[in-house]
């Protein structure tokens, strides 16, 4: 850095330099102008949506609503409007991103999915699990209508997914109560048919038919003891009977003896099955009142889905209105294409310079007194200055045709960014054009 020591060092190396600093600012003013022009200006739109809380409080709402849930719907409503099927219907209606025909369908919706963004609007100094108040719904394009559109037609899909969620919520949570609600009663119907026949079948068996038995039972007893008596007294007795007819007798008392004991073994036998009958009664007796306590719990819930499903007609749950369309934007939100060039053209010079700061760093040539005293420790005896010639003359002749050529590209830079318009900038160059 020791060659720039002074003001007229620095100048002569700019002078020397002069074509280099020139020519890359020049190139560097072309280059930045026509990447300006070939900068797409985006747009936004931007639609408002606000989540109202349920007018009803969440205990009284009823079964199929959700109220309370507010924050865990929008984001599933938000997932189905930004799901493929939904931003594909919206790039067919508004003809979206279908400049290259070859350009494949997952790209287009990448392209679509940073062109939309939806925002939550919370509390900032709410906690984590802040329900949301609103929704931001942002398009940005290259044509304005287009981003308006877009919003807006995103705005009205998402108002209508929640309405129809919540509608067939509400619907499906009724049907399903009512089917249990039948389900339910017709197991009911089944059991108590089925409880009636048991019952019946087993009445002599149940706690109310034991005590007949057991007099049943103890009044066979009897009988038979009775019977037995007269067999051994028919066997016993003195009286001169014929043969035949006491063997008759003592037949038929033994008939009637086998009855009574057949009847005995069958009192018996039910009661010593009473138990078992009592515990497959106390079963379905059981089994029945647990059907009717779970149809009174489904009754009562199908009464809240009825409920919530006139709360959601009536439009009393929690839901999303529109607060603000989007409108057609007036101006641009990207990087303005005069701040490019402008930005451009700064840069251009500045690597001017640095190029040639470089070209004068890596030359070795001693130019003046002051360099070679300080380069080489002597001072020079005598300093014969430079004497311009027809050629150096020429040269700056045409260095001012340089610096006047430069000069034009920036001026015409300058008209650009100040009119807007490539057209005007012309105009203004060269026709004197306001």
């Amino acid at each position: 850095m020791d060659r720039f020591q002074s003001l007229d060092e620095i100048i002569a190396a700019l002078r020397r330099r002069a074509f280099v600093i020139l020519v890359i600012t020049i190139t560097g003013c072309i280059l930045s102008l026509f990447y300006a022009l070939q900068m797409p200006k985006v747009y936004e739109a931007t639609a408002v949506l606000q989540v109202e809380e349920a007018r009803v409080p969440g205990g009284l709402a009823g079964a199929g609503t959700e109220t309370g849930q507010a924050s865990r719907r929008v984001r599933l409503i938000e997932q189905r409007l930004m799901a493929r099927d939904s931003l594909l219907a919206v790039m067919e209606k508004y003809d979206l991103f279908t400049d290259d025909p070859a350009m494949p369908v997952t790209e287009r919706l990448a392209l679509m999915r940073e062109a939309s963004s939806i925002e939550e609007i919370v509390n900032p100094l709410g906690g984590a699990a802040e329900v949301p108040s609103g929704l931001y719904i942002t398009v940005r394009m290259e044509d304005p209508q287009k981003a308006a559109d877009v919003a807006n037609e995103l705005m009205n899909t998402l108002v209508a997914h929640s309405r129809d969620r919540g509608i067939t919520r509400a619907r499906e949570t009724l049907d399903f109560f009512a089917t249990e609600e039948a389900r339910v009663r017709d197991e009911i119907e089944a059991l108590e048919a089925e409880l009636a026949e048991f019952k019946r079948a087993n009445a002599e068996q149940l706690p109310e038919g034991l005590v007949e038995l057991r007099r049943q039972l103890s009044s066979l007893r009897a009988s038979q003891l009775d019977i037995d008596s007269r067999i051994v007294a028919l066997q016993t007795s003195a009286d001169r009977q014929r043969e035949s007819v006491q063997a008759r007798n003592e037949a038929l008392l033994r008939e009637q003896r086998a009855l009574l004991q057949a009847r005995i073994e069958q009192v018996e036998a039910m009661l010593a099955d009473a138990p078992e009958v009592e515990r497959a009664l106390s079963a379905r007796e059981r089994a029945l009142a647990q059907l009717q306590e779970e149809y009174t719990v489904l009754a009562r819930r199908k009464a809240e889905a009825e409920l919530g499903q006139e709360l959601q007609d009536r439009e009393q749950t929690d839901r999303i209105e529109v607060l603000e369309t989007a409108l057609v934007p007036a101006t641009a939100v990207s990087r303005s294409r005069q701040s490019a060039a402008l930005l451009g053209a700064m840069l251009s010079f500045a690597a001017g310079l640095a190029f040639a700061a470089a070209i004068e760093l890596v030359n070795p040539a001693i130019r003046t007194t002051g360099h070679m005293e300080r380069a080489l420790g002597v001072s020079p005896v005598v300093a014969v200055p430079y004497v311009n010639n027809e050629a150096d003359r020429r040269h700056e002749n045409h260095m001012r045709m340089g610096w006047a050529a430069a000069f034009a590209v920036l001026l015409f830079v300058g008209a650009w960014l100040s009119t807007g318009g490539l057209t005007n900038a012309i105009s203004r160059l060269f026709f004197g054009g306001t």
